[in-house]
């Protein structure tokens, strides 16, 4: 049996996403082998084409484009909300306040290097970021993951990126945030079937909510308590996770574009040109 290796990070979403593949309930054509790891390490190991699939950041999707296919599925966006810049109660930050990121090809980092030109950036795990802050090694931090449902009462939101994403757009249209990216050596047939098994993975995750998310309680698996799972989970792991829409992709390539324009990368893509073609095996089959 084939070997297929799967790299997510350890935040609720994704381990919601992909545990449904682990406990065995979708997938027989192929073996499945979970890595779980920070999103920034999860981008420089897409940057290296290290797994077969893998989560990553949008905004890090056009440097791998050459290497990894973009799958429609185990997506994340944000509705409304999104990463914030939190900074101590009580402070000012200056035109050069020094903060912490989560990684340099994240959404986050993306949309906060445009706002923020100034900023002195350094990159930690975003686990670390909200001490960093409270420890004084920085003046803000831009906190992730289940991070933005409560963090320490000291600490209080500057920015929500969510506004100033729509700020920059200037369109109705969610933030792009998770993706899930496919190496393309593997044969079409094959691509086909993973992103079948993924899709079929987010849809049984979402439809079996209760179920899997006390098995991932039991098992401590997640970070926080029942009550901000479910919300969180409410957030960033639901129907909408399932296969992208047509609004999710004209979001994508609005990323692309400011990231263009802030030469970020050094051409635009259109997302659709970049999907499994799935068309392939119904002509197949026709």
């Amino acid at each position: 049996m084939k070997k297929i290796k799967i790299a997510h990070s350890p935040d609720a979403d994704d381990i919601f996403m992909y545990m449904a593949i682990k406990f065995g309930w979708v997938g027989n054509e192929f073996s499945y082998e979970n890595s779980a790891l920070d999103i920034q390490s999860l981008n420089e190991f897409a940057l290296k084409n290290e797994f077969d699939a893998t989560a990553i950041s949008f905004a890090l999707y056009p440097l791998i484009a050459k290497e990894y296919a973009l799958l429609r599925t185990a997506v994340s966006f944000g509705e409304g909300y999104g990463p914030k810049l939190i900074k101590k109660k009580g402070t000012k930050l200056k035109k050069n306040f020094k903060v912490a990121l989560s990684g340099a090809n994240t959404t986050n980092a993306l949309i906060f290097r445009i706002k923020y030109k100034q900023a002195r950036i350094s990159y930690k795990n975003f686990l670390e970021i909200e001490k960093a802050v409270l420890d004084d090694e920085v003046d803000a931090g831009v906190l992730i993951h289940e991070s933005i449902l409560e963090f320490d009462e000291n600490l209080c939101v500057e920015a929500e990126l969510w506004d100033i994403w729509r700020e920059l757009i200037q369109e109705e249209l969610p933030l792009p945030l998770g993706a899930m990216a496919l190496r393309r050596s593997l044969p079409l047939s094959d691509a086909i079937k993973v992103e079948r098994d993924l899709s079929k993975a987010v849809e049984l995750a979402d439809s079996n909510r209760k179920i899997l998310a006390a098995m991932l309680m039991e098992r401590k698996l997640i970070r926080v308590n029942e009550e901000k799972l479910e919300h969180y989970l409410d957030l960033y792991a639901n129907k909408n996770s399932i296969s992208m829409s047509q609004t999710q992709i004209a979001a994508v390539n609005a990323l692309f574009k400011l990231g263009y324009e802030y030469k970020f990368y050094d051409k635009i893509i259109d997302a659709k040109d970049y999907l499994i073609p799935i068309e392939y095996e119904n002509a197949r089959n026709s």
